[in-house]
């Protein structure tokens, strides 16, 4: 048996194997490694170079996939984490469940707005910003930019803000 550390309730490499898929199947978009690796680290048996181990060990056995600096769980692995999960200790899902908590809220919300950037014919920029509620867009937006530098701080802008836009917007609008 190999101890991975003398504290926590996590102390061999199959059992950070399935924390990871069981963090990965609650955030809804892929995450970085630092990411992966700080919410993984939620037990005190768990190093560093275990919870890398894993994943490059995970990402041999296709459970999980790395695109653009991401990881995410391919159907293997969503459907193994599903089987394995509930061998986790109790504590350790629910240190899980609540460090990924931020994560999933703020990914949530990201998919809410969606901001493009379109260079126009006769110069400048076309910035599209959209806000969703999930169901459809509540709010699009539709400006022009002289440059890219300003189409990028709209568009930044807008992520920062949208729902206080979309408040702003319905009481200056509404009798």
């Amino acid at each position: 048996m190999h101890m991975i550390g003398s504290f926590g309730f996590i102390h061999e490499k199959t059992e950070v194997k399935m924390l990871i898929l069981f963090i990965l199947r609650r955030l809804p978009e892929p995450v970085e490694m630092d990411v992966l690796v700080e919410l993984t680290m939620c037990d005190d048996g768990i190093s560093y170079f275990d919870v890398t181990d894993s994943i490059s060990a995970l990402i041999k056995t296709k459970h999980l996939r790395l695109e653009d600096g991401k990881y995410s769980l391919t159907a293997k692995g969503l459907r193994n984490g599903e089987i394995l999960e509930k061998n986790l200790p109790y504590s350790v899902r629910t240190k899980a469940e609540d460090a990924t908590a931020h994560i999933r809220v703020a990914q949530n919300r990201n998919a809410l707005i969606r901001t493009n950037c379109n260079a126009e014919e006769n110069g400048g920029y076309k910035v599209a910003l959209d806000l969703s509620d999930g169901i459809g867009d509540i709010l699009s937006i539709g400006l022009f930019a002289a440059n890219q530098q300003q189409a990028n701080s709209l568009e930044r802008g807008f992520r920062k803000n949208a729902e206080k836009l979309y408040h702003t917007i319905i009481e200056t609008t509404m009798e």
